[in-house]
């Protein structure tokens, strides 16, 4: 099978795999400038309500397929800086599930998810300075992020590979799940997702990326008013029921 990225959609759960099982799940140019229209169409299906990455067979992804490139700065980080960019701007929730290598770009992409869970014995690098590779300012910033400026310039100096024990304590992933217990434990997360609030969600994740403007937290409240969501949460806390919360993103 030629590289691709594989999607499905069941139960208000995106999935999509990365798939390259020759090259450890390597991204080639195309599968790169292939993610963000993915997404896109993603964020635009109203049945979709969380995002779930993750990686063919036994590896998240061993980064770009340095072989498919022309070895040219802009082409190794123009590539992957708009699918990175995209993902970190899904406006519902992402999970990463991580296997295995999880390296360069692969890593990339797993910090841009909202959350990481990782299987025990993955592995974790972000590794330009083995490649001569000046890392983006955003990138940067994101891993500083959520790992701090020490662990950040470990990872980014070094290019040294680190474990799951080491990234759980670091803050690069969220939590840390036994052999064949991954699957399991994301599908039981996303159906969680997937059953909260939207409105919450997409306010959350708005605020959370930086100072919101005026007019930003304006928009949440008049949303937050219209939308009857916590009229909704409270009665069914009542009600000792399932709350059926309704809010979409208006269309525009």
């Amino acid at each position: 099978m030629e590289p691709c990225l594989e999607h499905e959609v069941a139960d208000g759960i995106a999935t999509v795999v990365i798939r390259h099982p020759a090259k450890r799940n390597a991204m080639t140019p195309g599968m790169w400038q292939a993610l963000p229209p993915l997404l896109d169409r993603l964020a635009a299906d109203p049945a979709v309500g969380a995002l779930v990455l993750t990686g063919h067979g036994d590896t998240f992804c061993a980064g770009a397929d340095i072989g498919s490139l022309n070895a040219t700065y802009e082409e190794t980080t123009g590539l992957a800086l708009p699918a990175e960019e995209a993902l970190a701007a899904f406006p519902k929730p992402t999970l990463a599930a991580v296997r295995g290598y999880c390296v360069g770009g692969g890593c990339q992409l797993a910090a841009a998810c909202d959350l990481r869970f990782a299987e025990e014995g993955a592995r974790f690098g972000i590794t330009p300075a083995k490649l001569g590779i000046v890392y983006s300012p955003g990138s940067t910033r994101r891993l500083v992020e959520l790992v701090g400026p020490a662990t950040a310039k470990f990872l980014l100096f070094s290019g040294e590979l680190i474990d799951t024990e080491r990234a759980l304590r670091t803050g690069l992933v969220d939590e840390v799940l036994p052999a064949g217990g991954l699957d399991k434990r994301v599908a039981e997360f996303a159906r969680v997702l997937v059953s909260r609030s939207r409105l919450t969600q997409a306010a959350a994740k708005e605020f959370a990326a930086g100072p919101a403007a005026p007019d930003r937290v304006a928009h949440w409240r008049e949303q937050a008013r219209l939308s009857e969501e916590t009229a909704e949460g409270i009665a069914a806390f009542l009600e000792r029921r399932v709350p059926r919360f309704g809010w979409t993103p208006p269309a525009g």
